[in-house]
């Protein structure tokens, strides 16, 4: 919950501007043809929204949770893998899997996503006597790769994760204290704020003592993401209940990846958006790079077996 302002009004006024379809500056990236990372997350949207109209609100969860499940990927092989195949777990390509001790079931489909090509480009001005050492590899493109989530091989059993601390924040409640108090956000507790649990200020958070550890951290991952996301500018083009949930998504995917269990109140989360596509298509990109940033200020590795492409 962030604090309230008496300049609410005119921030609901800009925010109704900047939802109209025409003014998206996503659907602008998306229009680019030769952008194929930007087509990709078009596809997943629509597909999340088509799904959305058609009452499957259970959808959005499922992006959620893959997103705190593959936390690393980039957005757009996020939607992809939730689109494809929403109950993975762990994903890697053929060859990794084989690596592994374990084969793609016969019949099995794979999981399309874009893996990116490196090499050198050589400038006009470079001479023969520049050695290959002093040149860095580079982002040359994108080609089509196709990784296989852990249920859709078979072999040897992989190792139990046990990083995973199921009900228990562990270190993390300390960790998450050291990134706020490195980003100059102080934090104090107050039974004033009741009944909220939460509330952001913007350079202070109070929470409300007498939580649950695992409460207290979501609230705590809630408020931190409106630290991060909704000061300044993105105040100004959100709505209330926009910055509501996107940081109520956040603390979910966050609290997912800690192995905290969420229970399933992310199923009613579209309710607040209103059906709104545009809006819905920025909201989920803003949350998946918050909630990246935070987990990486965690230091939670993904549950995945990280091969982003098929070997």
């Amino acid at each position: 919950m962030t604090a309230t302002s008496s300049k609410a009004a005119p921030h609901r006024k800009n925010a109704a501007r900047r939802t109209e379809p025409s003014a998206s500056p996503y659907q602008q990236r998306t229009s680019q043809k030769d952008n194929p990372t930007q087509l990709l997350i078009k596809q997943a949207v629509d597909y999340l929204i088509q799904q959305l109209e058609a009452g499957h609100s259970d959808t959005l969860a499922a992006y959620l949770r893959t997103m705190a499940r593959f936390h690393n990927y980039s957005f757009g092989n996020i939607l992809q893998i939730a689109r494809q195949c929403p109950t993975a777990t762990r994903v890697a390509g053929y060859g990794a899997w084989k690596q592994l001790g374990r084969f793609v079931k016969r019949g099995e489909k794979g999981i399309q996503i874009l893996a990116p090509v490196t090499g050198f480009r050589r400038k006009k001005d470079d001479t023969d006597e520049v050695s290959e050492g002093k040149r860095q590899p580079v982002l040359i493109g994108f080609r089509t790769a196709f990784v296989f989530d852990y249920e859709q091989t078979e072999g040897v059993d992989l190792p139990e994760l046990n990083h995973a601390i199921t009900g228990d924040v562990g270190g993390n409640r300390d960790r998450l204290l050291a990134f706020l108090s490195h980003q100059n956000i102080a934090l104090e507790f107050n039974e004033r704020i009741a009944p909220a649990l939460g509330v952001s200020y913007g350079g202070k958070i109070a929470l409300l003592p007498g939580q649950s550890k695992a409460q207290e951290f979501t609230t705590l991952v809630h408020e931190t993401a409106h630290e991060l996301l909704h000061k300044a500018e993105r105040r100004t083009f959100t709505t209330a209940t926009v910055r509501e949930t996107e940081a109520e998504a956040v603390a979910f995917i966050v609290g997912q990846a800690v192995g905290l269990e969420m229970g399933s109140a992310s199923s009613d989360y579209i309710q607040l958006y209103h059906g709104n596509a545009s809006l819905l298509a920025e909201s989920l990109e803003v949350i998946q790079r918050t909630a990246s940033i935070i987990l990486r200020a965690l230091r939670v590795e993904d549950e995945a077996v990280e091969f982003a492409a098929a070997s």
